[in-house]
């Protein structure tokens, strides 16, 4: 996968943030308390979220309500 691209299906931290409107620190937070959607490691450390866990996890906290 060329530098600089992302795999398809998945969005990065600072989307996820945009589109939820949240700090990232928000985002580590749930992370650490499990609260967070699933994510993906690159090897070189960043995080992908795959648009489908996404919507699961968002779906997940509307039945919840």
């Amino acid at each position: 996968m060329p530098t600089g691209t992302k795999p398809r299906g998945t969005i990065t931290l600072a989307e996820l943030c945009e589109e939820l409107q949240i700090a990232r620190s928000t985002f580590y937070d749930w992370r650490a308390k499990g609260r967070a959607p699933r994510c993906l490691k690159l090897p070189n450390g960043d995080l992908r979220i795959r648009r489908i866990d996404l919507d699961r996890w968002l779906a997940d906290l509307e039945d919840a309500a």
